[in-house]
């Protein structure tokens, strides 16, 4: 039997729907800090994002500056060792984290928005329109990436991490668009969508208001898988010589150790560094894309 505070929510209209959504929202949270998965991945990434954020507050503002003696081990001075060239393999981390952050999360927030803005028009609208929009995805699908960086790499002899991110955002999103036009798809003949529609709500209102909140779950494992894709994609990217001219990363760090054979010269802390936070920042987002699915899908929740 129901309480008397519940038939007084059931009584006043939208009162109880509110009350469900909250409690499906607090349900959720309190499975979400239960996860294992997700609260490992979440604090692998955050203790990444903290140290690229504050420690490079306490180092020198150049990490490409020449500080110290020439292909040093860790030492209390030199906590990553030095380069061959007496470079801060410490001080170059920190700041590469801090690129790599900031390439993963505007390439993924730019492919999620371009690919759920085309999924959502190309899922609602139909018709027309969403075989226009798929055509161009699929477009944009079968492009040669790698065929594409090279002529932009040609052409543009200064590069920064900014055009690196905005590069990865404008290629990453036809899966996003995909899938999300499957889901709107899905979405628009439900009931609450039709009521929506014949109250005469606009078209923008329908999808921000009605599908878009039913899919919000989703839409944050797409953002992650997208951060992580992004990580991964600019470290394949410097790795290969087609990332930034200018700054510091993670895979710029890679690739300035192996372009001086640190492996060679058993420069160990040159290359482990960088290789080992990228593989816990995208092992980490991964991980906790498993924990998120796990807390959304009553399926999937663990006991």
């Amino acid at each position: 039997m129901s309480t008397p505070d519940e038939r007084k929510a059931a009584a006043v209209p939208g009162v109880g729907a509110v009350s469900t959504v909250v409690s499906a929202r607090r349900e959720s949270l309190y499975f979400a800090l239960r996860n294992r998965k997700l609260v490992g991945g979440l604090a692998v990434v955050l203790l990444f994002l903290g140290t690229g954020l504050i420690a490079p507050l306490f180092t020198a503002a150049n990490p490409l500056d020449y500080v110290g003696p020439r292909g040093e081990g860790p030492s209390a001075d030199y906590w990553f060792g030095t380069t061959i060239f007496g470079q801060d393999v410490f001080n170059q981390f920190v700041h590469g984290l801090r690129g790599t952050f900031f390439v993963g999360f505007f390439a993924g927030l730019l492919a999620g928005v371009i690919g759920m803005l085309i999924g959502f028009v190309a899922g609602y609208r139909g018709g027309m329109l969403d075989e226009i929009l798929n055509m161009f995805t699929n477009i944009v699908l079968a492009l040669p990436v790698l065929a594409v960086l090279l002529i932009i790499a040609a052409y543009l002899e200064v590069r920064d991490i900014q055009v690196q991110a905005l590069i990865i955002g404008l290629f990453s999103w036809p899966w996003v668009a995909r899938a999300v036009r499957a889901q709107t798809m899905s979405l628009r003949s439900r009931d609450f969508v039709d009521l929506a529609r014949l109250s005469g709500a606009p078209v923008r209102r329908i999808i921000l208001r009605e599908i878009a909140p039913n899919m919000a779950s989703y839409l944050f494992m797409v953002f992650i898988l997208l951060f992580g894709g992004s990580v991964l994609f600019a470290a394949t990217l410097d790795f290969i010589g087609l990332g930034p001219t200018e700054g510091i990363s993670l895979g710029l760090m890679l690739r300035n150790a192996v372009t001086w054979t640190a492996l060679q010269l058993g420069m160990w802390w040159w290359f482990v560094p960088p290789g080992l936070g990228i593989t816990a920042i995208v092992g980490a987002l991964y991980i906790m894309n498993v924990g998120l699915d796990e807390v959304f899908n009553p399926r999937l929740r663990e006991t």
